[in-house]
């Protein structure tokens, strides 16, 4: 047997970012009033994932006791995965070029390529096992993950499609996720991804560091950026199946694999608050000015992993969303600039307004630390000459995934690297001096 919704969003969700939630599949599966009781209900095994230390402080603890027809701890060893050959292949020893670099879209995939196989990593700035760090990877895939689950033991996955929805059946209940939408998987979680219109392209930021949180407000006050009630956690779901399932695992910076006689996506019910969840990105209330000059554009932040360095982020999620533009005698699109942050660009849809052309939804660019960069020739002349009336920005999404650390890009990245990218910043004229 098989339990199956057609469509996950038919199931529901519950609101709000990091809530403690409670729900069963199946009607008195949970426990009410403890834990772990001495005989669970149906011969359930009362399990607790953690994603945080046990004595991580109450407002940072983030953990969840699944109930499930099996134990995790029942399985074969694993090895070696020999499969997704550009997928977690390690870090590089040769010294780290300062150049910035931009890649086109990955080609959508050739037929037979779930989303395991199809995942390309790009950029990495840090060994998982330092538990600190990002790294971004882009999957390109056309078939939906039969028989097999992924899990991340390194850090927690947040997905940025931009072609094609994705629909992420995890332990913890199923995630409806399209272009325009960002969902997260948290470190541990088993699931599949499957591609309801066929084929599917977008990104995937892996966070080794802290979990990602809200930001702290500050000023702003106590509304604003991404509300926490538009979050959504998906109920519990549960498959009942004895046939052969392969789990891939990451874990240290590399795949593994073994293969159960049973689904593991068999928790009946659960409750905390170490969850899947998702989110529209069109609910994200952007801030920006109303007198004069660009603000920083940490104030498009939609997520944060803190590193250990007040400020200094191990990883932002930061948007470029539709906006209203009315700045008086500023230039308006970002300034070039240098910055101690190492910035990874990607675009979902439309054209980003600091580069006229080159830089296509599905596509990259990387600008790490220090490195000087901003709007090209095209965009800079726009910009400078236009008539300053307010502007509706629309139809464009982009996100940057900021980072403390530099980015190291794969062998697989640097074999597809725009060749003329430095090109967008010659011909600008030279400054005449009275």
């Amino acid at each position: 047997m098989t339990v199956h919704h057609p469509d996950p969003d038919a199931a529901g969700y519950f609101p709000g970012f990091g809530n403690h939630v409670s729900t069963e599949a199946v009607a008195g599966a949970l426990p009410i009033g403890r834990n772990s009781p001495q005989r669970p209900a149906f011969g359930l095994y009362a399990e607790q994932l953690s994603g945080t230390a046990f004595t991580a402080p109450r407002h940072e603890n983030r953990r969840s006791w699944l109930y499930r027809m099996r134990p995790t701890a029942q399985h074969p060893p694993y090895a070696r995965y020999d499969g997704a050959r550009a997928f977690a292949p390690g870090t590089a020893a040769a010294p780290l070029a300062p150049n910035r670099l931009r890649w086109d879209p990955l080609p959508l995939a050739d037929a037979g390529v779930d989303w395991v196989d199809g995942m390309t990593t790009m950029l990495v700035n840090r060994d998982p096992a330092d538990l600190e760090g990002v790294a971004l990877h882009i999957y390109a895939a056309n078939r939906d993950m039969n028989d097999r689950v992924f899990m991340d033991a390194d850090g927690e996955l947040l997905f940025v499609p931009e072609h094609g929805r994705l629909e992420l059946l995890t332990e913890m209940g199923r995630v409806s996720v399209a272009p325009g939408q960002i969902a997260c998987v948290p470190r541990g979680v088993r699931f599949r991804v499957l591609l309801p219109d066929g084929a599917a392209r977008g990104y995937v930021a892996e966070n080794h560091g802290s979990l990602l949180r809200l930001p702290d407000l500050g000023p702003i006050g106590a509304n604003g950026l991404a509300n926490p009630r538009d979050f959504e956690t998906p109920v519990a779901w549960f498959e009942d199946r004895d046939t052969p399932v392969q789990v891939i695992q990451k874990f240290m910076g590399a795949l593994w694999t073994m293969t159960l006689d049973h689904s593991p996506l068999d928790v009946v019910a659960w409750h905390g608050n170490l969850a899947p969840w998702r989110y529209d990105l069109s609910r994200f209330m952007a801030i920006n000015t109303v007198s004069f000059d660009h603000p920083d554009p940490s104030i498009f932040t939609v997520l944060t992993s803190p590193s250990d360095v007040p400020g200094r982020a191990n990883a932002d999620f930061v948007i470029f969303p539709p906006r209203w533009m009315v700045a008086e005698g500023t230039f308006r699109p970002p300034w070039f600039h240098r910055n101690v942050m190492s910035e990874a660009m990607g675009l979902i849809t439309g054209e980003y307004d600091a580069k006229a052309d080159g830089f296509r939804p599905g596509g990259l660019s990387l600008h790490n630390m220090m490195s000087g960069h901003g709007p090209d020739v095209a965009s800079w002349r726009g910009a400078t000459e236009a008539a300053l009336a307010p502007v509706k920005l629309d139809g464009t999404m982009a996100f940057m995934l900021e980072s403390c650390w530099a980015y190291r890009p794969t062998a697989a990245a640097l074999d597809r690297a725009q060749l003329d990218y430095d090109a967008v910043w010659n011909d600008f004229p030279k400054a005449v001096l009275p």
